[in-house]
């Protein structure tokens, strides 16, 4: 990375983002009156409208100076953008009566994935030009350039994943909010393909594995509450050719309810296809969340985990251990933004329910340079 190819980057996001910026503005001017105007819709129309002015406005970018205060502004945007996602899905959830399943979860579609890409772009900006100067590419341990791992170590992301998890409290209640005995939480066991290493943005892949072993754990304890032990839990790594896949099979008792009628129904905004989206409880998260905003991250996961271990004591002034560890209300966006994320470079993911026993995920990651991003303008 030098100057040129700086200067480059900053006016290529410059003018990109404006444009995606602009595609998601005209579907949220298609909508009906009706949804437009519920609460959370008409916040993110008023940050699109907003950003897209800043950004149709921004002067071209000529020198490092210039490039520093675009990255100080890429920032600033994000963050404004935190509230996206929730308020989102809140609006969305409260629309759900006004538009079909297939109408509303194709635009949810287009909304996260547009957003997801804008913050690729965004991220990987303000990454390039923090490693100005330096050769990340040969970094001893995480190769990478920009956001962009090129020797991500699969297994080394799972275990992470796992220890976060196993850090976190061991309360929880089941579906009536009943208590769930403490059994701690399930070992888990990683085989296959260990060595596996590819290319990949590790932020999208580590929220991907946070979100699918979280839940397998959480279901696990809720289906062993009598037991003395609790079984573990298998992640097998593949990886082919163009691609990489990881099955993670739980004992968790499957996902048969009377309010899922399919696994992939998980996915869904619509109460038709997921009636959880309507719960007085998942809304008055939603509205929390909104308030203070949902960036999707492994490290915004854990925070409020490891906030309460911080109060407990306040001698604690690890940084690290400042991003802390609480039971935070469940918005049901996990699996839904996971198979965003994994499906944004082609990638797929199943979920296979044997009721009465447990869940196999299927996840398949195309290695980075096969694929393009899947956008639809």
């Amino acid at each position: 990375m030098d100057e040129e190819k700086l200067i480059k980057s900053a006016n290529y996001v410059r003018t990109e983002l404006p444009v995606r910026i602009a595609h998601r503005l005209m579907d949220l001017q298609a909508l009906p009156y009706v949804v437009v105007t519920q609460e959370g819709v008409a916040r993110v129309y008023e940050l699109y409208w907003s950003a897209f002015e800043k950004f149709r406005r921004y002067p071209q970018v000529t020198t490092l100076e210039e490039n520093e205060a675009f990255c100080k502004f890429l920032e600033s945007v994000l963050d404004e953008h935190a509230p996206v996602i929730p308020s989102l899905s809140l609006g969305l959830s409260l629309s759900s009566p006004h538009l079909s399943p297939d109408s509303l979860d194709a635009f949810m579609r287009r909304m996260l994935v547009s957003r997801i890409s804008r913050r690729v772009l965004a991220e990987h900006h303000l990454a390039l030009s923090k490693s100005l100067g330096t050769n990340s590419l040969n970094h001893p341990e995480d190769p990478h350039v920009g956001i962009i791992y090129t020797a991500l170590n699969l297994r080394h992301s799972i275990d992470k994943c796992v220890a976060l998890l196993h850090g976190r409290p061991h309360d929880i209640v089941d579906e009536i909010g009943e208590s769930v005995p403490n059994r701690g939480w399930p070992e888990v066991i990683v085989d296959g393909h260990v060595d596996t290493k590819f290319s990949y943005i590790r932020e999208h892949l580590e929220y991907i594995i946070f979100e699918l072993l979280k839940n397998a754990m959480t279901a696990t304890r809720l289906n062993h509450r009598s037991s003395s032990n609790l079984p573990p839990i298998r992640a097998t790594i593949v990886v082919g050719e163009n691609d990489v896949g990881v099955r993670i099979s739980d004992q968790g008792g499957g996902l048969s309810s009377a309010r899922i009628k399919s696994p992939s129904d998980l996915f869904s905004f619509s109460h038709i296809r997921n009636a959880t989206r309507m719960d007085d409880t998942r809304l008055g998260a939603l509205r929390s969340a909104s308030s203070r905003g949902v960036k999707a991250t492994v490290a915004e996961q854990i925070r409020p985990w490891r906030t309460e271990q911080s109060n407990v004591n306040s001698n604690d002034k690890d940084p690290e251990r400042e991003a802390g560890i609480a039971p935070h209300p469940k918005i049901g966006l996990g699996l839904p933004m996971s198979n965003i994320f994994t499906t944004y470079f082609g990638g797929t993911l199943e979920l296979v329910s044997l009721d009465g026993w447990g869940t196999d995920v299927y996840l398949r990651l195309p290695k980075l340079g096969t694929n393009l991003e899947g956008i639809e303008l």
